[in-house]
């Protein structure tokens, strides 16, 4: 099969306009001999890069165009599907070594077909990612060119290792997905995978390197109080924000596309007018719903990890954020999070439909919804929001007396951190559907696991309550006890709960087709929820800057340098969800242009899905 044209053309422009235009758009600045110090890391280096440039009359303009807008949409497209891109690959690979070690011979096809799939999708959002990617970079050469010339200048030793990193990582991929005939067998499949492996690392590598830009754009290192390199690339790399937005970027696209993939699921679902096709993408929306599940699971953590690090940095910068000028963005972020796990609730529950006699359950599950939605309205609570003098003579100060107390991130944190038990919990019923336990230790099995949850839930509201009475540099550090007792509450769970499975009979096999069109539905709200948030954290991420392109260094001194109202961001954000998912679906359908492809992928991978698993290690699948 020959490489399509779309992708030819993408890949071409993208390597082309991203790799040698971006390295060699920039003279070399000369190198000068005093000796100044980092501003961050306080060492001492000769400046080797150009001092932030006076951009005051060097914003060139389009008629009827406002260039914040027009970079705004395009940068924020280019980062969902970066993410798509990056998320893909690691889906395939997870999928074929699953697929490696089925012991059933249909259920490891299934597992290979799907990977096989995903990865033509991936090729071709690779190429509109590097697509975008070639025209931001246009636009930020075009609209920006001091701020860009400036970056390309201090950034210029990394360059180089970006276009080849991107070379190697698409030439991979492609090779990944046209060897997967060729290395076929169980032997050759190690060396498949080992393929798609060095293919992910690159991408994360990618990830690094653009996260780099975007963590010394917030919080700058390597340079001196001018904005000039001191010449060690590391400080210039590892910025005090770097890690953690390592953490929250990459769990974010784990997100971003096992959200895609799931909203796909559901789509075809609804629209599937067999039997077959219904419980195939039944079997795809659940399995994905937990890929997005593991990695929504630690995403508080590194969001907390984020925050903290800003506070750490600059203290102001956190204020605005998250108790100043963006808090109430904030407050809508909360509310789209609680939104997510409710979400994910409710699909688990009505995934109980697929199992004859799971109804069994349903009380356990109505109480843990009630659980939720308690934590839910603690969890997005403010504090303190920006308010018009009436309005805090009318409340009497500048928190209110009652709910101003649930606002705190002591109460936001164990809020969080049950929500967390309590989507482990709804998991661990729906693995027991349609089981029935035969090990001799059940009942003890069953107390060591319930009091494992209520001591865990107990302690972490504990801590929560706690942190009312000590000073607030002290609160921040019960972040730290919180999340090792729920983690600990989590995987002890995870362990019990297998060790109680082993040998149990089947009580109702599973029928993959048969949950209920509001489950299906839930996925959908999921899937938009969590695209919406990742757009909002990024808006609210880039404007903790306020007028700075480069923070404390590189002021934004163009006309649209100004902080857009909350409705404006809003609506922002909304756009680009729906461009986004307006673009998947039609790359979706791009990958289901070729016969051949719907012929023997979906509709062969359909067929593999009995409508009733009656076999453990497949209804396990």
């Amino acid at each position: 099969m020959r490489l399509p044209l779309y992708l030819k053309i993408g890949c071409f422009l993208g390597l082309v306009l991203l790799g040698p235009t971006a390295v060699g758009a920039f003279e070399d600045p000369p190198a000068l001999s005093q000796v100044s110090k980092d501003l961050y890391y306080q060492t001492e280096g000769v400046p080797q890069g150009p001092a932030a440039p006076d951009v005051r009359s060097v914003y060139p303009r389009i008629s009827y165009v406002d260039n914040r807008v027009l970079v705004w949409v395009v940068t924020q497209q280019h980062t969902y599907f970066g993410g798509f891109v990056l998320a893909l690959p690691l889906f395939c690979v997870l999928l074929e070594f699953l697929g490696l070690f089925r012991r059933d011979h249909e259920s490891a096809k299934r597992f290979d077909g799907l990977a096989r799939d995903l990865l033509r999708v991936a090729l071709i959002a690779l190429s509109i990612t590097a697509i975008l990617g070639s025209v931001m970079l246009a636009l930020f050469i075009l609209l920006y060119p001091g701020f860009m010339g400036y970056m390309g200048a201090t950034f210029r030793s990394m360059m180089p290792l970006y276009a080849g990193v991107f070379l190697g990582e698409s030439l991979l991929l492609i090779l990944y997905y046209y060897s997967w005939d060729w290395l076929a067998s169980r032997t050759q499949k190690w060396v498949h995978m080992t393929i798609g492996v060095v293919a992910n690392g690159m991408g994360i590598i990618l990830l690094l390197l653009a996260n780099s830009w975007a963590s010394f754009m917030m919080a700058p290192s390597g340079v001196d109080a001018e904005g000039r390199f001191l010449g060690n690339i590391w400080h210039l790399l590892h910025s005090p924000l770097w890690n953690p937005l390592n953490a929250h970027r990459f769990l974010a696209d784990i997100m971003s596309g096992g959200a895609v993939v799931v909203a796909y699921a559901a789509y075809r679902f609804l629209s599937a007018r067999s039997e077959k096709e219904r419980a195939y993408y039944d079997w795809v929306g659940y399995v994905f719903i937990v890929v997005v599940v593991c990695a929504l699971l630690p995403m508080p953590f590194a969001g907390y990890w984020l925050m903290r690090s800003v506070f750490e940095f600059r203290q102001q910068m956190g204020i605005t954020m998250m108790g100043g000028l963006l808090s109430w963005l904030f407050v809508l972020q909360a509310i789209t999070v609680g939104v997510l796990f409710l979400g994910i609730n409710y699909y688990i529950w009505q995934s109980l439909g697929r199992i004859r006699g799971g109804d069994r359950f349903n009380p356990y599950f109505k109480a843990i919804v009630l659980a939720l939605m308690i934590c839910f309205l603690v969890w997005f609570t403010p504090h303190t929001v920006a308010m018009s003098p009436s309005e805090m003579k009318a409340m009497g100060a500048a928190q209110h007396p009652v709910i101003g107390q649930f606002g705190l991130m002591s109460a936001k944190n164990g809020a969080i951190n049950v929500m967390i038990c309590l989507t482990a919990m709804s998991f661990f019923l729906y693995r027991r559907a349609n089981r029935e336990l035969t090990i001799s230790w059940v009942q003890a099995g069953n107390i060591a696991l319930a009091t494992l949850f209520f001591i865990g839930m107990v302690n972490v509201v504990w801590l929560a309550i706690y942190g009312f009475y000590i000073p607030a540099h002290v609160r921040v550090g019960l972040s730290v006890p919180q999340g090792a007792t729920t983690a600990t509450v989590v995987l002890g769970g995870l362990w019990i709960n297998h060790l109680m499975l082993k040998g149990s009979r089947i009580k109702g096999p599973i029928q993959w087709g048969k949950i209920s069109v509001r489950g299906m539905v839930a996925l959908f709200g999921v899937a938009a929820a969590f695209t919406w948030v990742m757009g909002l954290m990024g808006y609210i991420r880039s404007a903790g800057r306020l007028g700075w392109h480069v923070n404390e260094l590189l002021p934004d001194l163009s006309p649209w340098a100004f902080t857009p109202t909350l409705a404006f961001a809003a609506k922002m954000v909304t756009v680009n969800m729906v461009v986004f998912w307006a673009s998947v679906f039609v790359v979706f359908w791009l990958a289901n242009r070729d016969r051949r492809f719907v012929e023997e992928g979906v509709s062969a991978q359909a067929n593999r899905i009995p409508l009733v698993q009656p076999l453990p290690r497949e209804e396990s699948a």
